[in-house]
């Protein structure tokens, strides 16, 4: 790569970006030049963990649990000040769980596609731009073009646009184009593209199974768009793509299955030159096992660059880490010309986001957010987005006259990083409306005379590191015979999954069952408010609930 390539799309740069660019890569030396190569987390604000990172001098940074956002712009103001480059600060921004802390509670990618508004996603999107830049965030890991067509993928599920390409494609091309236009570089994500295996490539490399035709026709089909769309970066992930591997080499072996991240069939054959992607490659999280079952790090870590990723994303032992480069460096596995063409997308990439340019200082204000507006968008859109997807017995709407007495049965919110469970708030609402509330407990003796309705409320959005999402009954009863037990023909009977949409699969027969993708309070609100009969249910599915079922229609 020449500096050259920087004056095309996606970088666009004019003279002064680009003398910027050669500037800084010329300014770099030795251990720097590595160094720059890393993304590394910062979680919250413990000033031994900043200065840690301000000695490793990294060339971008992910944040998370982050302050309000003055403090946040403080913060990487200071990093910068004493970096060899401005950062790119990174973050995953996929609303609902996955959103800033602090931001407004915006419906995730599932959400949006069950709305199918355009114009609501372009604003979410704008919106989310908007609080990020506030908070110094400048990139994003979004949005996600995966296709959700294996339901028992725990992996894509609530952070994709479901299974339509055509829906994905209007969907995620337009936040991109939003997050861009409002200083948010995008990287689309996961390449080669997640979805037909429904295993997760936090725990394994996984396997894009499809031909290329068809491959062409889902995810070629959607690459090729953002790409032209002006898309500034791809997270290139731990998924094997074996079809293309074969196409070139029939008889690769084991080499067919090798993760994208460090293939560089896949990143700089299929996706520069046959793509024709100019941008920056970043890779997936690198502590994942759909790396470290492949090979050891000091094997793959090398390989990432030398494969063709730009940027190395985090790091448990980043000193250990700086060691495997150098040894590659030293025994030929990895070349200065790498490091230079990596550095250069890299620094391309800041410069087309204006970071060149002085910035805001320290002392300087705040952007303003409109915290209260964007909080009632996230209230108005939210709103239209919980979907009914049966009601046999035409139970809805509830009424506390006729459904006082409710036994609520329910799984918590389960997030793979926090601490432990978190509890609806849906409950406390309803007993605002006049409803008894009681919440089931394992020894609890259920006497079905004694309720009036069933409710069942499970709260798994898609998740990390956990293999599958499945509706564990005897987790959610406590209780070997209640896991048995189905009181809908005794006592109406709701089921609400605020995040995986596929629990039809293991309660096929439930008669009422509805969708609503996020575990937001938020999003509980907007679900109590089309229980009451106070706002209409949405009726689209973005994927298919019944999980190909025929008895789970009726």
């Amino acid at each position: 790569m020449t500096f050259d390539h920087l004056a095309n799309p996606p970088f666009n740069l004019d003279s002064h970006g680009m003398a910027w660019v050669k500037e800084r890569i010329t300014s770099l030396s030795g251990d720097d030049r590595l160094r720059q190569l890393f993304n590394l987390v910062l979680f919250g604000t413990d000033s031994s963990k900043v200065e840690q990172l301000k000695a490793f001098r990294p060339g971008s940074i992910t944040r998370f649990d982050g302050a309000d956002a003055a403090a946040e712009r403080a913060l990487i103001a200071s990093l910068n000040n004493d970096l060899p480059t401005p950062l790119l600060v990174s973050a995953d921004l996929e609303g609902s769980r996955l959103g800033l802390s602090g931001a407004a509670e915006m419906p995730n990618p599932l959400g949006l596609a069950a709305l199918d508004d355009i114009e609501a996603t372009a604003e979410v999107s704008r919106i989310m731009a908007e609080e990020a830049r506030a908070a110094g965030i400048n990139w994003s890991f979004t949005p996600v073009l995966d296709i959700n067509a294996a339901f028992r993928s725990s992996i894509v599920a609530t952070r994709g646009f479901g299974s339509d390409v055509a829906v994905i494609e209007r969907h995620a091309i337009t936040q991109m184009e939003v997050f861009q236009k409002n200083g948010i570089a995008s990287a689309v994500k996961h390449w080669p593209g997640e979805g037909f295996d429904d295993r997760d490539q936090h725990l394994l490399t996984t396997v894009n199974p499809l031909g290329m035709e068809d491959w062409e026709n889902n995810f070629g089909r959607l690459y090729r768009q953002a790409i032209e769309a002006g898309v500034m970066s791809v997270m290139s992930a731990h998924i094997a793509l074996p079809s293309f591997v074969h196409s070139i080499v029939p008889d690769a072996g084991i080499e067919a299955f090798r993760p994208a991240s460090i293939s560089r069939l896949l990143n700089d054959e299929l996706l520069r030159k046959r793509l024709g992607f100019n941008g920056l490659i970043v890779s997936d999280a690198t502590p994942m096992a759909g790396l470290g079952s492949w090979s050891k790090r000091s094997e793959y870590l090398p390989e990432l660059i030398s494969s063709g990723c730009d940027i190395i994303l985090f790091s448990d032992d980043c000193d250990a880490d700086l060691a495997y480069l150098k040894a590659a460096l030293a025994d030929g596995r990895l070349s200065e010309e790498r490091v230079d063409e990596a550095l250069i997308r890299q620094l391309g990439l800041k410069a087309a986001l204006g970071l060149h340019r002085p910035q805001q200082s320290e002392t300087s204000p705040a952007i303003e957010v409109a915290t209260e507006r964007n909080s009632a968008y996230a209230n108005a859109v939210s709103r239209r987005i919980p979907t009914l997807v049966k009601d046999i017995g035409r139970l809805l709407p509830l009424d506390p006259r006729k459904h006082r007495r409710v036994l609520v049965f329910s799984g918590d919110i389960v997030v793979p990083f926090w601490p432990g469970p978190q509890r609806f708030v849906l409950p406390e609402m309803l007993e605002g409306y006049g409803f008894e509330v009681t919440m089931h407990t394992p020894e609890m003796e259920v006497e079905t005379k004694d309720y009036d309705l069933l409710l069942y409320l499970l709260g798994d959005e898609t998740l990390l590191t956990r293999g599958r999402v499945f509706l564990d009954w005897l987790k959610l009863t406590g209780n070997f015979g209640q896991a048995m037990w189905r009181g809908w023909h005794d006592v109406p009977t709701v089921m609400i999954s605020f995040g995986y949409p596929y629990l039809l699969y293991d309660a096929p027969r439930v008669p009422t069952y509805i969708n609503a993708y996020s575990t937001t309070e938020t999003m509980q609100r907007a679900v109590l408010d089309a229980l009451l009969g106070k706002t209409p249910w949405n009726r689209n599915n973005p994927v298919d609930p019944f999980c190909g079922l025929a008895d789970a229609r009726f």
